[in-house]
């Protein structure tokens, strides 16, 4: 998977908590295991009307949203089912990174982003960026304010900022591990790759018999 650093890209919002995977990427196409294909689907129920126009009120479909790459939305993203393909259609429709909140109520976490689907997202080198509610509130208020806002997802220095005539910067935190496979573009694959050298003595110094 190719790198991620740092980007720079139109925001679209997505003012919707709970969304699962079959709202991003519906059941019915999940037909292949190659990750291309998929992003002419994402948010089908929403964004198409049942004869295959495009559905105005949806509101990715705005022409203001139309080059956007960077998803703002409510918590709990990407809820549901484990299907990889759900990170596949956004990736390919353009989407690098990807904000939500995390929020607390009644002393109970609710959760920016499914873990599945935040695993699947770095495993495919898409950023899930987790803000305060508060911060993520600021973020829809200065996108609805200012059309065609930009921003910069930094993930070697954790800032989002925001493009504004006065910059505004959030700073997000990470874990480490998953910074670093981002920065270097790695993915488990990639990762056992590093150590073909350990693994092929290991492989000269194994008996097959014995198990």
């Amino acid at each position: 998977m190719q790198p991620f650093t740092s980007h720079r890209g139109v925001i679209a919002t997505l003012d919707r908590a709970n969304v699962d995977t079959d709202q991003i990427i519906p059941k019915q196409f999940l037909k292949s295991i190659k990750r291309t294909g998929f992003g002419v689907n994402l948010f089908h129920d929403w964004r198409y009307r049942p004869d295959g126009s495009s559905n105005p009120d949806f509101e990715l479909n705005a022409p203001r949203f139309q080059s956007a790459s960077i998803l703002v939305t409510r918590n709990n993203f990407g809820c549901g089912s484990s299907r990889e393909h759900a990170v596949w259609a956004l990736h390919e429709y353009g989407f690098h990174a990807i904000i939500a909140p995390r929020q607390e109520r009644q002393g109970k976490r609710v959760p920016a982003f499914a873990d599945i689907f935040r695993n699947n997202c770095t495993k495919n080198g898409v950023l899930t960026v987790e803000l305060s509610d508060a911060e993520v509130e600021e973020v829809f208020q200065m996108v609805g304010r200012y059309e065609k806002l930009e921003a910069t997802v930094d993930l070697e220095h954790q800032r989002a900022v925001l493009h504004l005539p006065e910059e505004l910067a959030f700073h997000f935190e990470i874990e480490p591990g998953v910074k670093d496979h981002l920065i270097r573009g790695l993915d488990e694959i990639g990762l056992t790759l590093k150590r073909t050298d350990a693994i092929a003595a290991f492989e000269s110094r194994h008996n097959p018999q014995r198990f």
